[in-house]
Formats: structure tokens, C-alpha cells, sequence
């Protein structure tokens, strides 16, 4: 098996068959399955679920799981060589698999890929970011990257310096649309993904995990997904406020954090 794809329902169902269909509809010449964890919906019609993908590996969980919780229980049953976890409220319109596919077999360094994701519109999603050192957040302060040449703003992947248009290696990207190496779960703590956000920061906690282990984290921009973004998770401001601080401390000094957050705030004001 060459990729799973697992995608996580909750109380999404028609967001949820639309996404199957369109990988379904747009994914060939390569082996692949698709796993959808239901993550204790309120409204979930299993019967006509199975009815209308009897292919589908369906796995009910007793209860909300949250993003990250719920994307583990479905890598348990994933058999592929690499895993894709794929957002509910994305919908595929091109062979999106394989192109993601055939990047990470050509670059062996490369850990996780995410493709190009944009709104419904057309817009750009900032898919692709650094993590929040504090060098990144004094050259968006002062706008140093206006003195830089284009490629080298472009490489630091902020707003309007990036075009999204060109391959660009990342320090972590979204987890909407994450393929990453199986094999990289046996090595890390407990075999799996960090799963102790609930959701949101989980995704930036994995890539800073796997390039502990030496890899590589890349933005693809060679195929293009639609991510309607919001469609799968109602408000996030509180769950972004509860996990931020989590994500800072575990991985930042206490002067990085105090520096980080006045430059947030600066930024901000």
C-alpha cells in the first residue's frame, strides 16, 4: 500500500463524503485507502455511510478525540508506506496523492509534505510557516525582508515575499493536508503523534518532533487542494489561546517566550 489517507468526521458528514468522493474521483495509479475516524459525531449516518462507501475503513470512536487524538487512532489501522492526513472540509481536483506521493519518494531527506491550499476563491492559505523564533519576528517587525532580494524574503515565507508558486522547504505546515513517512512513528515518543493538544499547535508540535529526528519539512506547491478552511472546527480563538502558551513552553526558554510574546504584541498593535 502506498498511501492511507486518513480523515477525521466530526459532525461534518457532508463535508466528510464530499472530501472521500473527490479523492476517490481524482486518485490513480497509485494504492491507496482511505480511513475515516468518526470522533463521537452528534449526526453521523453510519448506515448510509457504509452504504455509499463500502471501500472506506470506518472507525468509530466512543468519544471526541480532538484533532490530534482522533488522527492516531486512525494511523493504528494504516497500512500505507506514507500516511496522509487529510482535513474533512478539503476536496481534492486533481491527483493531488500522487503528486505528493512521487515528492517525498524522490527526497529521502524530506519528512512531511503539504500541498498548496487555497480558499474556494482562489486565495492562498499561509500553509507553509516558521516556527516563531524570535529572529523571524524582528525581521517582520522592522520589515527587513523589503531590503532583502526576492528569494531570499521569499525563503522566509511571509505574506506577500511568498508566492506559494515554488517548492520551498518549511518549519512546519498545517495539518489540513500532511503526508509524512510512516516509518516515522516508530520513532517517535510512544510511537505516534503528539497528541496531547487537543487541537490546534499539534501540527506545528509535530514538525518540530520530526525534525528533532533529522528530516526535512517541505511545502509542495506542484498540485493544489481546496481547503474551505473553518468547515471542519467552529471558533478556534480560545483553543489557539489554551495551546499557544503549551507549545512555547515546551520548546522555547523563558527568555525566548518573554521576547516572542512582546514582539506578538507588537506586531499586533
Amino acid at each position: 500500500m502506498d498511501v492511507s489517507i486518513v480523515i477525521i468526521n466530526y459532525n461534518t458528514y457532508e463535508l466528510t463524503c464530499d472530501c472521500v468522493c473527490s479523492v476517490i474521483e481524482f486518485t490513480n495509479s497509485i494504492s491507496y485507502e482511505i480511513i475515516v475516524v468518526d470522533n463521537a459525531s452528534k449526526e453521523f449516518n453510519e448506515a448510509d455511510f457504509r452504504t455509499r462507501f463500502p471501500q472506506v475503513k470506518l472507525i468509530l470512536s466512543e468519544q471526541n478525540l480532538g484533532f490530534a487524538g482522533g488522527n492516531n487512532l486512525g494511523n493504528n489501522y494504516a497500512i500505507g508506506k506514507y500516511i496522509l492526513l487529510l482535513n474533512s472540509d478539503t476536496y481534492l481536483r486533481e491527483n493531488s496523492v500522487l503528486s505528493t506521493f512521487k515528492y517525498l519518494e524522490g527526497r529521502p531527506q524530506v519528512g512531511v509534505v503539504s500541498a498548496r491550499l487555497i480558499f474556494p476563491d482562489g486565495r492562498h492559505q499561509s500553509v507553509a510557516q516558521r516556527f516563531p523564533f524570535p529572529k523571524y519576528l524582528l525581521i517582520e517587525l522592522f520589515r527587513i525582508q523589503k531590503l532583502m532580494s526576492k528569494k531570499n524574503a521569499g525563503k522566509l515565507l511571509l505574506g506577500a515575499f511568498f508566492n506559494h508558486l515554488e517548492n520551498a522547504e518549511a518549519d512546519w505546515v498545517w495539518g489540513a493536508y500532511f503526508m509524512f513517512r510512516r516509518e516515522i512513528l516508530d520513532s517517535l515518543p510512544q510511537k505516534k503523534l503528539d497528541d496531547s493538544y487537543f487541537m490546534y499547535f499539534e501540527d506545528m508540535q509535530w514538525c518540530w518532533d520530526i525534525k528533532n529526528l533529522g528530516y526535512e519539512i517541505h511545502f509542495c506547491a506542484e498540485t493544489e487542494v481546496v481547503h474551505i478552511m473553518g468547515g471542519s472546527f467552529g471558533s478556534k480563538t480560545k483553543l489557539m489561546e489554551q495551546y499557544e502558551p503549551v507549545f512555547l513552553e515546551r520548546n522555547f526558554t523563558k527568555t525566548e517566550i518573554w521576547l516572542i510574546q512582546k514582539l506578538k504584541k507588537m506586531l499586533t498593535s
